[in-house]
């Protein structure tokens, strides 16, 4: 039975005393409950801060990010070890706003998903499409492209270090929403093409997030389908009332 899983990807929002507060709060809320699993993903500088609040409690921490190499002359990069070092156990790869602002290729992003796994980091991987894409009838020949390309040469066994997150590029920071059903279709897309590619077993297990405007009410009506398992939130998290609303959905 899959484990519905909440990841809070606080993008670049919060310095160190605003991190320590929110998720201070998230803590206080949360308690010991781990009915579902659940992910930070603060700002680089906030990481080694947060870690020192949850690293005894039900909350993982993740990055937002990390290069395929492991040091070197890359400024502004971090690798998996930097990661590791202050206490991530997750990293967000392959985001839209990663794809789309700072043009990373799926090439780029199997790389890094490659780095991540061998180098014991757990990964959220995301998919999706634009409005264009959408509108043009062509989402799931991007997403099978994305998922193809992003998972080259990792083996089952690594795969089960990977969440997908589907999060449809048109739904994110718009206020706008995949229906239940718009977004339950291309989960069950997702998950059929995992089975296609590597087993039933495996697709039946692996953990596929819903990211795109997640807010407390919708959280229910979209963690309640079928191929749904947690959600990937962006604004929505930076206020613990509302993302432990959304936990609290599960």
């Amino acid at each position: 039975m899959r484990k519905s899983v909440i990841a809070g990807n606080w993008k670049m929002n919060n310095d160190i005393n605003e991190s320590q507060k929110l998720v201070s709060e998230i803590l206080n809320g949360l308690g010991n409950d781990d009915k579902c699993g659940v992910i930070v993903c603060p700002p680089f500088t906030s990481l080694s801060e947060v870690h020192t609040l949850v690293k005894n409690s039900v909350i993982k921490l993740g990055a937002q990010n990390m290069y395929f190499e492991k040091s070197g002359a890359f400024t502004g990069e971090v690798s998996a070890d930097m990661l590791k070092s202050v206490g991530c156990e997750y990293v967000i790869l392959g985001h839209s706003e990663r794809r789309t602002i700072f043009g990373e290729s799926d090439e780029l992003i199997n790389s890094k998903i490659k780095t991540a796994i061998n180098n014991g980091l757990k990964v959220i991987f995301c998919i999706g499409e634009s409005l264009s894409e959408r509108e043009e009838g062509i989402t799931n020949d991007i997403v099978k492209r994305q998922l193809t390309k992003g998972l080259k040469n990792i083996t089952a066994d690594e795969l089960k270090n990977i969440i997908v997150a589907y999060e449809p590029i048109w739904a994110i920071g718009t206020g706008k929403t995949a229906t239940p059903e718009q977004a339950q279709e291309v989960h069950a897309f997702i998950r059929k093409l995992i089975a296609d590619i590597y087993s039933d077993q495996i697709a039946d297990n692996i953990v596929i997030q819903y990211g795109g405007s997640v807010k407390p009410d919708n959280a229910s009506t979209l963690l309640s389908q079928t191929d749904i398992d947690g959600a990937l939130v962006g604004g929505a998290c930076l206020k613990a009332d509302s993302f432990l609303s959304i936990i609290a959905s599960v």
